[in-house]
Parts: structure tokens; sequence; C-alpha cells
């Protein structure tokens, strides 16, 4: 792995990283390369997978920002041994179909979760169906989000979801501030399911849905489904994979 694409956010270390790997190892195009490296914090990592989308060609994360999740290690030194030792963790992401009050349909792609947040200061109101069948009539919330595995560490977990392996084929459907009813926590899909949330009372209770960091406001339907047929593989060091910082998260206070 000696032919490394770098790509880095505009913050000041990921730059100034940027400039001395660039330096050190050579920085082809996107389209000549055998990896792609990014510089920066979990956002611009996931920025990067998406833009990778479709491509065989898999990322490997630096940690130039604070949490960094889905990141390695900064370290300059034998960079391309790194990467020939480094696993992999193959990730689909979700599609999201909206259709919104004015009949506009919008698609995009989610690789951490789909969410659906009201607009305005009243609650929403969500009809949830999962394989065209109505699972939930009525859900009045402040929102609710459909995950990928790898996004189950992030919001969904923020709004108390669970954490889920990449190996267990499952989606969290998780409510955000559900308010009826009161005891739903949110269920464990198939990664199989087709799942369609209506909104109602939309005029009154606009609410708009979120792919990632794409939104479409005034939904009216949202369709959710994982896509099988596109994925991006994210490279890790050693020992430190991402279904490894998954099972680690569970135990963490």
């Amino acid at each position: 792995m000696s032919r490394i694409a770098f790509v880095a956010s505009t913050a000041p270390q990921a730059q100034e990283g940027l400039e001395r790997l660039s330096i050190r190892y050579g920085n082809l195009p996107v389209q000549e390369a055998q990896v792609v490296v990014a510089l920066g914090g979990d956002g611009f990592m996931l920025e990067t997978m998406h833009s990778v989308l479709g491509r065989a060609i898999p990322v490997y994360g630096m940690n130039c920002g604070s949490v960094g999740f889905l990141m390695n290690s900064f370290i300059e030194e034998a960079l391309p041994e790194r990467l020939g030792a480094a696993q992999g963790a193959v990730l689909h992401p979700l599609r999201m179909h909206t259709v919104t009050q004015t009949g506009a349909v919008e698609e995009a792609l989610a690789l951490n979760e789909v969410s659906l947040l009201r607009q305005l200061r009243q609650t929403a109101k969500i009809r949830i169906s999962v394989d065209g069948r109505v699972r939930l009539p009525e859900l009045i919330c402040d929102g609710i989000l459909i995950s990928t595995p790898a996004g189950s560490t992030a919001y969904n977990l923020s709004a108390h979801g669970p954490i889920v392996p990449l190996s267990a084929n499952l989606l969290p459907l998780t409510p955000i501030s559900a308010f009826r009813p009161r005891r739903w926590h949110g269920a464990l899909l198939p990664s199989s399911a087709d799942v369609l949330f209506e909104v109602l009372d939309v005029d009154k209770r606009p609410v708009a849905a979120v792919a990632d960091s794409f939104e479409v406001r005034r939904v009216v339907s949202v369709a959710v489904s994982e896509e099988r047929s596109m994925s991006v593989t994210v490279l890790f060091d050693p020992d430190h994979g991402l279904s490894e910082r998954i099972l680690t998260e569970q135990f963490t206070a």
C-alpha cells in the first residue's frame, strides 16, 4: 500500500499533517491510489467514506480531531507497512427515500443513521410500518432514528439506543424523547427490513429527515432500507478494529 491519496479537514493539525505526510509519501489523486488516508475527526472521516462509496478503494483514518472512534492514531512513521497490516470492516449504507409536502422526491445514503426530527416547538406524530405492516400507528416524539451497526455508537447511543455488533445484521430503531407511548423504547430490526415512516398532521407538526448530513425538510413519508449493493471498506490497525471498538463501547461507563 504505497500508492496513497491523502485528504484532510480544515483543522490546523490536519493540514499540518497533510503537508508532512505528502512530502514524505507523496499524494496521488484518489482515482490513482490504492487507499485514501483521511486526516481529521469522525465527521471528516464520514465525509470521506461518503466520497468513496461505490469505489473499490478503502479508507484509513488518522485522528486529528477529538473522539476519533472511526480513526487510528496519528503516527507518521512506517505508514505503508501499517496500511498493509490493517484490517478492513465492510460497511453498507442505508438508503433514505423521502417525499415532501410539495411532492418532491429526495434520496440520500447514510452510513451512520437516518433520523426524523421535529422542526417546530410541537412534537411530531409519526406512523411506523415495517415490511408493509403498521407496527406503531402513532408515535408522539421529538423524533426517531434508524441506525447502521457502525452508527449505533453515535446519535443512536446518545438517544439511549442499543449498541449493535457489526456481525449482528440488525438495525436499531430508536425514538428520540418519546411522549406516547411512554414505555416504547425502540426495536431491533433485521437488516433486510423495509421501514416506512409516515408523518401525521404534517401542516401543524412539520418534520425534517436527515441522512447523516443531508437534510430534507417538511417530509410526509420517509422509506429506509439497507443498500446492500453499495459498500465502503474502513481500515483499522490490528487489535483495534471496528468490531472490537463497538464491543468495548458496551463496557464503557
